[in-house]
């Protein structure tokens, strides 16, 4: 057996992720820009050489996400392994976390959620607010929804010129609550808020969400454990979000390392469990 290639191809970017025979990751993932599907083969082309392989070394190519549709059914000799993006992002998230279940969060332009126990996956609701959310936000609010530049000024602005917290009103909190807690998103007035602080608004309003709907997903499930992926889960304000949202409601909210690739990932590590069934497309 030789290498499969891994490929999400989402709204708004497309990631690759090289897997060899025994499942290891083989180099680095790859984030690149959403592939043209009028020049698919020149795109895959150079997402190969960005990885360091070429079309020979290939076993196949597992290809997932909302675009993925329009790619042709076979590459470079090779046939497109078509998996379901639930499947995948499911595969992955339990692959890089090391769990053996948990509620996978999903956060690309909207936020899937899904439980997952290893033998099955079982979507949950699922919300609009995500990355696109984010970046739509921003576009209107400080003029620009690049979200690079987003995170470069969103890491310098200052929630407490934007957000209410419950230790902003008193400080006779009872046990419960945290003073850090968010009393309302965008509940400060005045007109003062910079275009950093706006976006650092932004942000803590669609991770706050994302997190809250984490809590309760995990207690639908009766599941004590949330996996983070996507793109956001690289924002650095993600991390101390979420380990709020840990002390103040007992769930793990974990983000493995390679967290922006997972469905990538999982989509090469479906396919190779498929091969190694004996189950061929």
């Amino acid at each position: 057996m030789g290498i499969f290639l891994g490929i999400d191809l989402g709204t708004s970017a497309a990631k690759a992720a090289a897997l060899g025979p025994d499942g290891a990751l083989l180099s680095a993932p790859r984030v690149f820009a959403p592939v043209p599907l009028s020049d698919t083969e020149g795109s895959f082309r150079r997402v190969l050489q960005s990885c360091g392989l070429s079309p020979e070394e290939l076993e196949g190519i597992a290809a997932t996400g909302s675009r993925s549709d329009g790619i042709p059914e076979r590459f470079c000799g090779h046939s497109v392994r078509r998996i379901g993006e639930f499947e995948a992002a499911a595969a992955g998230a339990l692959a890089l976390s090391g769990e053996k279940s948990g509620v996978v969060v999903s956060l690309g332009t909207g936020t899937a959620f899904l439980y997952a126990d290893g033998t099955s996956v079982r979507p949950l609701p699922g919300s609009g607010v995500g990355g696109g959310t984010l970046c739509g936000l921003c576009a209107n609010l400080i003029g620009t929804g690049r979200f690079e530049e987003i995170c470069t000024l969103a890491a310098r602005g200052d929630l407490k010129r934007v957000d209410l917290t419950v230790g902003s009103l008193t400080s006779a909190l009872p046990p419960a609550l945290d003073p850090d807690m968010t009393l309302s998103n965008f509940g400060r007035s005045g007109g003062n808020a910079s275009r950093a602080d706006l976006a650092a608004g932004a942000v803590n309003l669609v991770l706050q969400a994302v997190g809250t709907m984490a809590v309760l997903a995990c207690r639908c499930c009766g599941c004590g454990t949330a996996i983070f992926t996507g793109s956001l889960t690289e924002l650095p304000q993600t991390e101390p979000c979420f380990r709020l949202f840990q002390r103040l409601y007992g769930v793990r909210f974990l983000i493995p390392g390679d967290a922006a690739y997972a469905t990538a990932l999982g989509a090469a590590l479906t396919a190779l469990r498929q091969d190694a069934d004996g189950r061929t497309v």
